[in-house]
């Protein structure tokens, strides 16, 4: 029977697997940073009531307000505003390589150059075929997207695909920078702390600078809309993100991080079934290489025997 933890990775494969749907309702009827920022601060503040009503507020120690300052700051805020800009400027394929082949890359190195985890060969391993089976599945499309439009618009694409990278970058910065807060807290509180300071810095942002942002506030975004919102508070924040927090804290950030390798998937599948959209055989060893490099990672290792003696 699967593990605990075996079962809770994949619940947050399948949560943000479903996502996109949730974020592309969005997008294309609300200014993306206005959307991602009152989705985070809605989840902040239910997960906070939630965290205090049921193991009450921690005693909070003041050498932890700058780690947690940090980690609102790199997940939420700096990664969000630089992802979705970025796709506003680069084609869904290419942000899909660039996002979910670095995301796992920069835990692992964040983690080794913070001294979170030390190296393993078998994680090494994980990553590159995690990393090659999302270049099977996406490269093909992300290098005709780029090749057909070569030389119209290249700079703001190549900055697009710089703000995808750097997205990647600060999330796994951030992920590992957490992973001490997780052994002092909970795994709820400090979602709540991290979406609720993350989305008020991102709302801050986009009324600042975002056009369309203040006429936004009204509401009147559409039931679609919406419902995408909604989608993304209860199930993307409140649920996923705990569950990633919990991840980090039990099993370290480069193994959570081989998410980025299975909740591909399921949105390819999700577009076949919703969308009537097609698989290919390419598309299905991409898929088989990325499921071979998350159940690497995610298995345990088996305890090495000592030598009897007489």
């Amino acid at each position: 029977m699967p593990s605990r933890t075996t079962l809770l990775f994949l619940v947050l494969c399948v949560i943000w697997g479903t996502t996109w749907i949730g974020i592309k309702a969005g997008v294309e009827a609300v200014p993306p940073l206005l959307f991602a920022g009152t989705r985070f601060i809605a989840a902040g503040v239910l997960l906070l009531g939630f965290s205090t009503w049921r193991e009450g507020w921690p005693r909070l120690a003041w050498r932890d307000l700058p780690r947690l300052a940090a980690t609102s700051l790199l997940m939420i805020t700096l990664c969000y505003a630089a992802l979705f800009w970025g796709v506003a400027h680069v084609d869904s394929g290419t942000a899909a390589v660039l996002e979910m082949s670095l995301t796992p890359i920069a835990l692992m190195a964040f983690a080794l150059g913070l001294r979170e985890e030390s190296f393993d060969r078998r994680r090494l391993g994980a990553l590159v075929l995690g990393v090659a089976g999302l270049a099977i599945l996406f490269g093909p499309t992300a290098l005709r997207n780029w090749s057909v439009t070569a030389g119209d618009g290249a700079g703001p694409r190549l900055a697009g695909a710089a703000a995808v990278s750097w997205a990647a970058v600060v999330y796994g910065w951030g992920s590992v920078v957490a992973r001490p807060l997780l052994r002092l807290y909970s795994s709820t509180f400090v979602a709540a702390v991290t979406t609720l300071f993350g989305g008020l810095l991102l709302l801050g942002l986009s009324l600042a600078g975002e056009p369309g942002a203040i006429p936004a506030l009204a509401g009147q975004w559409g039931a679609a809309a919406w419902a995408g919102w909604l989608f993304l508070v209860l199930f993307g924040s409140l649920i996923g993100y705990t569950i990633y927090m919990t991840l980090l804290r039990e099993i370290g950030a480069t193994r959570a991080g081989t998410y980025a390798f299975v909740s591909p998937i399921i949105a390819v599948l999700l577009g076949m079934v919703c969308f009537g959209e097609q698989i290919h055989l390419l598309d299905m060893l991409g898929m088989a290489v990325m499921l071979a490099g998350a159940g690497l990672a995610m298995a345990e290792p088996k305890p090495r025997l000592k030598p009897a003696t007489n």
